[in-house]
């Protein structure tokens, strides 16, 4: 997984063979696709694999905030920049092409959106902090936009991050 995942993160998928994965773990190209299926497969888990790992960078931007509003900038900053982001959303566009790739994707967007809710209940919690909807709802709203903007700078359409307010689909707010 670590060695497709680097790989993956230099180059497009459809760049990297299966025979380069298995030259870089030590094993055989039959030992990837009877462990994962596919490459495809193998990586849609690399991606989010990637993705898991930064959302430990995610986090220490918003934990170093103090107000919410500074909270909602510094989440929706850092998730922006996030190497691993564009990686998910050709992960998710793989899928998407490939039904049978479905429930793996599902399996991982599960685990993201659980994290993140676990994270922002946590961060209201410590903090006293609010928001307005629910935190599965919050979380949703706010990962579909970050997936939506990441799209919309992949299609070319000239703009850029300062164009979006990420951190604006955040409801977080200080208690009245």
């Amino acid at each position: 997984m670590e060695a497709a995942a680097g790989l993956f993160a230099a180059r497009p998928a459809d760049a990297v063979t299966v025979s380069e994965i298995a030259g870089a773990a030590g094993c055989v190209p039959n030992q990837i696709t009877y462990h994962f299926g596919s490459k495809d497969s193998l990586f849609i888990h690399a991606a989010f694999a990637l993705m898991l790992r930064d959302a430990g960078r995610i986090e220490g931007a918003g934990s170093r905030m103090t107000t919410a509003a500074a909270f909602r900038r510094a989440i929706a900053r850092t998730v922006l920049v996030t190497p691993s982001l564009p990686v998910v959303i050709n992960a998710l566009a793989v899928a998407r092409a490939k039904p049978q790739l479905g429930a793996v994707v599902k399996g991982h967007l599960s685990l993201l959106f659980r994290m993140s809710e676990r994270y922002l209940e946590r961060s209201l919690d410590l903090r006293g902090w609010r928001i307005e909807r629910s935190s599965r709802q919050e979380v949703r709203t706010f990962w579909a936009a970050a997936f939506g903007a990441i799209l919309i700078a992949q299609s070319g359409y000239p703009g850029t991050q300062a164009d979006l307010d990420l951190a604006g689909t955040l409801t977080i707010r200080e208690r009245d």
